[in-house]
């Protein structure tokens, strides 16, 4: 005699309710320290938001080299370009509004490749070798200014003879070393060792005077007073 199993429906009573949500659960608690520290932060950040903003907004912009500019070469449009910086830096620039005043100027001295153009970067005038000779002096310190030579500057070249070899018009007592006047034509860029190649225009009967007494280092370079 087989049994059969017969099957039971499911309790329904025993069937999962959800459980109650309750409100009681703990909460975590901030410290006050932690909340004021982070406001702070925030604050600062802030501060330092605005700062760099108006940093960054508060530029002028100026004149600078886009190409090199030999000295005594004259400016044209093609070798500047506008350049930014901070106001009040305290650099004497040129306002990149003023930039075609410069334009046919010429540059008193080496103008690298992206400098910052001041008011002595150039001169006005003409070529200052026209009609002249042109000899290059290789000037040590103290054999010329501490100031720096511009191109145009009217200096006087005096012979310094050192082995005693003076000329006929130095040699006697109480009478002035031998000089003759010119004009710098251009400065070059000192070594390592503070010497530096200044060319000098004079008139051709002075040139050979010049071209010797540079060839032996017997030279002092005077820059006249502005007259």
């Amino acid at each position: 005699m087989s049994r059969t199993k017969e099957k039971t429906a499911p309790d329904q009573g025993a069937a999962h309710t959800p459980l109650p949500i309750t409100h009681d659960a703990p909460r975590s608690r901030r410290r006050p320290v932690v909340v004021g520290a982070g406001l702070a932060l925030a604050a600062v950040g802030a501060l330092v938001s605005v700062w760099l903003v108006n940093e960054a907004g508060d530029k002028i912009a100026v004149v600078a080299t886009r190409h090199a500019i030999e000295a005594g070469d004259t400016v044209k449009a093609s070798d500047l370009v506008t350049a930014e910086i901070s106001r009040g830096s305290g650099l004497h620039t040129v306002a990149a509004s003023r930039a075609s005043e410069l334009v046919g100027k010429r540059a008193s001295s080496d103008l690298p490749a992206g400098v910052l153009v001041t008011e002595d970067s150039v001169s006005s005038g003409s070529s200052v070798t026209k009609g002249k000779s042109v000899v290059g002096i290789l000037a040590k310190p103290g054999q010329l200014p501490v100031q720096t030579l511009h191109t145009g500057d009217k200096v006087t070249v005096v012979h310094t003879p050192t082995d005693g070899s003076a000329s006929a018009s130095s040699d006697k007592p109480g009478s002035e070393p031998d000089s003759l006047p010119a004009v710098v034509s251009r400065v070059g860029s000192p070594d390592a060792n503070g010497a530096v190649v200044v060319d000098v225009a004079a008139a051709e009967v002075n040139s050979t005077s010049l071209a010797a007494w540079a060839a032996g280092g017997e030279v002092a370079i005077v820059l006249k007073a502005a007259s």
